[in-house]
């Protein structure tokens, strides 16, 4: 075994078998008797998926609301030129509400926000802070519930704990499910809810193998594999 692993890490692997993929509900349990970090780790899926992150008709990208939520405080902008947009926006939870004076920061290269919403209207604008927003994922697109005159519904929602997942350029897709403080019910419905979300968000283009992988794990441990044919044999 690597000496780079850490002693926490490999008694990790030692409540593991590496070879075994397990269903959801044991995956979960195998991944609570793991060694814990001195933080609260954040607990991930991730997916191995047979497309071609090169082909535009093989993008896979949505959100899905997670029943209990993130476990992750999130900070919202929100991009409204309206008075109402932006007052509902703030009487529902957002951190930063505004309109020229927030692009005016994003261009100087502020983005200390989790998640950015905007109304249509001010996608005018806001489309040209693709270079700045784009390479890191906060770029707000109608696809997504991000852009729209509803501010205050999805404020909350993402809030709430909906959560984002798109398949990056080697074909993977990696989504939070919650926290290691969950319980072990808690972790398997809110990943239930995104295997079901990353399986149905199947490009139509795609042929054979679709969901060829999915590995449970948190900030620090060793991944779990999930067996995906309980999944696959519903979608």
């Amino acid at each position: 075994m690597p000496k780079k692993y850490s002693k926490r890490y490999r008694k990790g692997l030692e409540l593991v078998d590496a070879k075994n993929h397990y269903p959801l509900k044991n995956a979960v349990e195998v991944l609570a008797k793991f060694p814990k970090a001195k933080f609260n780790e954040t607990v991930e899926v991730a997916f191995r998926l047979g497309v071609d992150p090169k082909q535009s008709d093989q993008m896979v990208r949505g959100t899905v609301p997670l029943p209990h939520g993130s476990g992750k405080t999130v900070k919202v902008l929100v991009f409204a030129k309206n008075g109402a947009a932006a007052d509902a926006a703030r009487a529902a939870g957002a951190e930063f509400v505004g309109y020229e004076e927030m692009i005016k920061k994003c261009v100087e290269g502020w983005t200390d926000f989790d998640i950015a919403i905007a109304t249509p209207e001010s996608m005018v604008e806001v489309r040209k802070l693709g270079k700045v927003l784009g390479p890191r994922g906060l770029m707000p697109n109608p696809k997504t519930g991000t852009v729209t005159d509803d501010t205050a519904k999805a404020v909350k929602e993402v809030k709430a704990g909906r959560v984002e997942f798109k398949l990056d350029k080697s074909g993977n897709v990696h989504v939070p499910v919650g926290k290691a403080s969950f319980t072990p019910a808690q972790l398997a419905e809110n990943a239930r809810a995104v295997i079901e979300a990353v399986a149905k968000a199947r490009p139509s283009s795609v042929k054979g193998s679709y969901l060829q992988s999915c590995t449970l794990s948190a900030t620090m441990s060793p991944p779990v594999r999930i067996d995906l044919r309980e999944f696959v044999a519903t979608v």
